[in-house]
């Protein structure tokens, strides 16, 4: 899995010092914080790579939408803290005891068709607790052992850059990343609505005919800030959320 620090721009209204910029700005004079994910990863069965990236897609939604996340909720000023910083998620894997461990720390646990994530609320780069800092961050990949099926486009599509190539890790902060941006997007009541169908959503590998028009289309982009894995301001995902399509 992957360190990854990519930073995601917040909508509606962009802003100067934008947390897409590989340049230093005021965002990284503010204390930096990181939204820590743990995926579930069994020796014996490892879930399914887009069935991980999903749930790690919800995983942040679910965060986001929880009302301890918000207002004068007990996760809230940590959220602030983090937003008004770099955007950064990592993601880290966990077996057997150490998944135990992890949950037994306060977060929330999201399930997949087999993958489990459980998300935490956000900590300074420097004061993980220690059952999470002690989690390998890269080592195993994951596969999907049959090419997924076509996505449903009535439902929001998180299209993946088809040119890259991502550690698991990687691309479930990645993913998100894209989640997190089409939240930001939407209104109250289409945050709502998402909220309350469950967080329906898609992990696709973009088509490479369509994907130019994907990132120019006027759709939330993710761009990765390059200090892992990929070239700085390489579009990784695109947020095709319905009610966002032009």
């Amino acid at each position: 899995m992957s360190n990854d620090p990519t930073t995601p721009v917040p909508a509606p209204v962009p802003v100067p010092d934008s947390p897409f910029r590989a340049e230093p700005g005021d965002r990284d004079l503010a204390p930096q914080f990181v939204l820590p994910l743990v995926v579930r990863i069994e020796r014996a069965a490892p879930p399914p790579r887009t069935d991980a990236l999903e749930t790690a897609a919800r995983a942040v939604l679910v965060m986001l939408a929880d009302e301890r996340s918000t207002g004068d909720g007990e996760w809230a000023r940590a959220m602030r803290d983090w937003q008004d910083a770099r955007i950064r998620k990592v993601v880290r894997r966990a077996r057997g005891a150490e998944w135990r461990r992890a949950e037994a720390l306060p977060g929330i646990t999201v399930t997949g068709k087999t993958a489990e994530v459980r998300v935490f609320p956000p900590v300074p780069l420097d004061g993980w607790p220690k059952d999470l800092a002690r989690l390998q961050v890269s080592g195993t990949d994951l596969d999907d052992p049959e090419p997924p099926v076509g996505a449903d486009l009535s439902a929001p599509v998180l299209w993946m850059n088809p040119d890259l190539e991502m550690s698991a890790g990687k691309a479930m902060a990645q993913a998100g990343h894209g989640a997190q941006l089409a939240w930001w997007e939407l209104s109250d009541a289409e945050r709502a609505a998402w909220r309350d169908a469950g967080f329906p959503l898609s992990v696709r590998a973009a088509d490479p005919a369509r994907w130019p028009g994907l990132t120019t289309g006027g759709l939330p982009v993710v761009r990765d800030a390059g200090f892992t894995e990929i070239a700085p301001g390489s579009c990784t995902v695109v947020a095709d959320h319905p009610a966002l399509r032009r």
